[in-house]
C-alpha cells in the first residue's frame, strides 16, 4: 500500500514513513543524552584516590596515588573524619606520607584522596595574641580564628635582587647583646648553649622589648615557635608575655613534646609563613611590616625530622640524621631577610635556638646552623652558674652584621668593648696563678670586672637603648673604676633614675639624636660627675 504525495512528489510507502519518524526520534534522544552527559561531565569531580597499606608513628604508606606530587596535601578518610597529611616520599609502587593530626584514627585500607594543593596556614592580624598549633588551629580559649588570608607553609626564599643589606637595629633590650653582638632587622642570629643556660630568656626579653615600638612605624610583630617544649614551659612563657603586655603583638605557635613528630617538623615553617605576611605588608604601605621569628628550638625539630626520615626508610648519615637535614634548616632561615625598598622594605628577623650537649658546638646540627646564620650568641654554663647572667661568652659570640645594626651612639662607645672584655677574661685566668701584675694590667683587669658586673641584667627587664648608652658610657669612660664591684649595679640603677628625673632633658636629647657629638659628650660627662659626687657606696 502506498501513500500518494502532492503534485510532482514521488509516493513513499508506510514502512518508509515509519523509518523516517523513528530516525527523527532517535536523533532527538541522542541529542538529549549527549547534553546530559556533557552537563554530568562538567559537574563531576574527579579525584585520585589510594589506600593506606601501612600506618604508624605519624607516617603512612599509600598504594594507588600514581600521580601524587612531592609536598602535595592529602586527605585521609578515617573513622574520626578527615585527617590531613602530606606526601614525603615518592617510591616505585607506594607513596610515603606524614600525617598532621590524629594518626591513631587511621587504619590500613582507609581511603586517601590527593587534593592537588600544598599545605597552607591562616595568616593576618587576627592571629595576634593567639596560641595556635602548626596548622593555625587555636589552642587557647579565645574562640575560633576567622582568617581571610592563607599562605603556603614551605616556599622559596626571596632572591638576592629582592633584598637589601641589613642596616636597621633590632633592639633586644639586653645590654650585652645590643652593645657587643648587635642584631639587625632581617638578620639571622643563632642563640646557642647547653640546657638551662638562659637561651629562651634572651629571646623572651627581645619580644618584651618590642613593646616600646608597638603602634609606631617601627612596630615589630613577634612569632614564638615552641618545638618539643613541655606544655608547662610554653604556658609559663605565654603568661610572662601576657603579664608584660607583649601578647598584643605576638603569635605563639606550639608543637609541644606530646605533639606528633610531623607537627614538630612543620611548626617553624608555619611560624615563618605567619611572619612573612607582615614582612610583605610594606608593599601595600601598611604597618607593621617587620616581624621577628624565634624558633625554640631547632635541635628538637631536627630530631623530629630524623624520626620521620628513618621511619620512611630514608638512609641515615652522620649521627643518624638524613643527608638533607642541612636543607631542612637552610630553607627555613634563608626566608629571613630585609626586603628592598621596591618590595616595601619590610623585614623578617630570625632568632633560632640550638641546644648543645656539654658545650659541644662542633656537633652536627650546631655546626650546620652556625654556618647558615649571620652570627651566634653563645651562652656558657660556667658563667651562668657563677652568677654572670645573661651568661654570654664574648669570646666566641659574634654578629656578622656588626656595627651596621647599631645606633651611632652605641657604636661609638662600645666599639672595643667586646675585645676589652675578652682580654680581661684572659687576664683573670692569668691572675689566678698568683702572678704579680703591673699597674696598667691591674687597671685593665679591674675595669673588666666592673664591666662584667655592669652587663649583668635581671630576667625579663629589658633596657631602653638610651639607658644602655648611658650605662656603657659611664663604664667605658672610667667613671666606675673607683666604685666597689658590689656597688656597680646600685650605681647604675641610681644613675639611670637621675637621667629620668633631673637630667631628663639630656636623656631626651640623646634619644632624639641617637649619636654622641662633642657637645653631648661634655654634657654627659658633667651630669655623671655631678651624680657621682653625691653617690654613697653601700659597701
Amino acid at each position: 500500500m502506498g501513500v500518494r504525495g502532492g503534485s510532482g512528489v514521488a509516493p513513499f510507502t508506510i514502512e518508509q514513513a515509519w523509518e523516517f519518524t523513528v530516525k527523527i526520534k532517535t536523533d532527538e534522544i541522542a541529542s538529549i543524552i549527549r547534553q546530559e552527559i556533557e552537563q554530568f561531565a562538567s559537574d563531576l569531580e574527579v579525584s585520585e584516590v589510594g589506600r593506606v597499606v601501612e600506618i604508624g608513628d605519624g607516617i603512612a604508606r599509600i598504594y594507588g596515588l600514581s600521580k601524587a606530587m612531592a609536598g602535595e596535601l592529602l586527605e585521609f578518610q578515617s573513622s574520626a573524619g578527615a585527617v590531613m597529611g602530606q606526601v614525603f616520599n615518592l617510591e616505585l609502587d607506594t607513596v610515603g606520607a606524614v600525617i598532621y593530626g590524629d594518626y591513631k584514627s587511621i587504619k590500613e585500607g582507609d581511603m586517601v584522596k590527593a587534593t592537588g594543593r600544598l599545605l597552607q596556614v591562616p595568616v593576618g592580624e587576627c592571629m595576634l595574641g593567639r596560641v595556635v598549633d602548626p596548622l593555625g588551629r587555636p589552642l587557647d580559649d579565645a574562640g575560633p580564628i576567622n582568617a581571610t588570608e592563607f599562605r603556603k607553609v614551605d616556599i622559596i626564599a626571596p632572591g638576592i635582587a629582592e633584598r637589601q643589606p641589613v642596616h636597621e637595629p633590632l633592639q633586644t633590650g639586653v645590654k650585652s647583646v645590643d652593645a657587643m653582638i648587635p642584631i639587625g632587622r632581617g638578620q639571622r642570629e643563632l642563640i646557642i648553649g647547653d640546657r638551662k643556660t638562659g637561651k629562651t630568656a634572651v629571646a623572651i626579653d627581645t619580644i618584651i622589648n618590642q613593646k616600646q615600638y608597638w603602634g609606631t612605624k617601627d612596630a615589630v610583630v613577634c612569632i614564638y615557635v615552641a618545638v618539643g617544649q613541655k606544655e608547662s614551659t610554653v604556658a609559663a612563657v605565654v603568661e610572662t608575655l601576657r603579664k608584660n603586655g607583649a601578647m598584643d603583638y605576638t603569635i605563639v605557635v606550639n608543637a609541644g613534646s606530646s605533639a606528633p613528630a610531623p607537627m614538630q617538623y612543620i611548626a617553624p615553617y608555619s611560624g615563618c609563613s605567619m611572619g612573612e605576611y607582615f614582612m610583605w605588608q610594606g608593599m601595600n604601605g601598611k604597618t607593621p611590616k617587620h616581624a621577628l621569628c624565634i624558633y625554640d628550638d631547632l635541635s628538637k625539630q631536627a630530631v623530629a625530622y630524623r624520626q620521620l626520615s628513618l621511619l620512611l626508610r630514608r638512609p641515615p648519615g652522620r649521627e643518624a640524621y638524613p643527608g638533607d637535614v642541612f636543607y631542612l634548616h637552610s630553607r627555613l632561615l634563608e626566608r629571613a631577610t630585609k626586603l628592598s625598598d621596591e618590595n616595601g622594605a619590610g623585614s623578617l628577623t630570625a632568632l633560632p635556638v640550638i641546644e648543645t650537649q656539654e658545650g659541644d658546638v662542633s656537633a652536627y646540627i650546631p655546626t650546620n646552623v652556625i654556618s647558615i646564620t649571620d652570627g651566634q650568641i653563645y651562652l656558657e654554663p660556667e658563667l651562668f652558674f657563677s652568677g654572670v647572667r645573661p651568661a654570654i661568652n664574648v669570646g666566641i659570640s659574634v654578629s656578622r652584621v656588626g656595627g651596621n645594626a647599631q645606633v651611632k651612639a652605641m657604636k661609638k662607645i662600645a666599639g672595643s668593648l667586646r675585645l676589652d672584655l675578652a682580654s680581661a677574661r684572659e687576664l683573670e685566668a692569668f691572675a689566678q696563678l698568683g702572678t704579680e701584675l703591673d699597674k696598667a694590667t691591674q687597671r685593665q683587669l679591674d675595669r673588666g670586672r666592673r664591666m662584667v658586673e655592669l652587663l649583668k641584667q635581671g630576667q625579663y627587664t629589658p633596657f631602653h637603648v638610651v639607658d644602655q648608652v648611658i650605662s656603657m658610657f659611664a663604664g667605658t669612660k672610667g667613671f666606675l673604676d673607683d666604685v666597689p664591684v658590689p656597688d656597680v649595679r646600685s650605681f647604675e640603677t641610681q644613675l639611670l633614675d637621675s637621667f629620668r628625673t633631673v637630667n631628663k632633658p639630656l636623656w631626651d636629647e640623646l634619644d632624639a639624636k641617637k649619636a654622641i657629638d662633642a657637645d653631648l659628650e661634655k654634657k654627659l660627662t658633667e651630669a655623671i660627675q655631678k651624680f657621682k659626687s653625691g653617690f654613697k657606696a653601700s659597701s
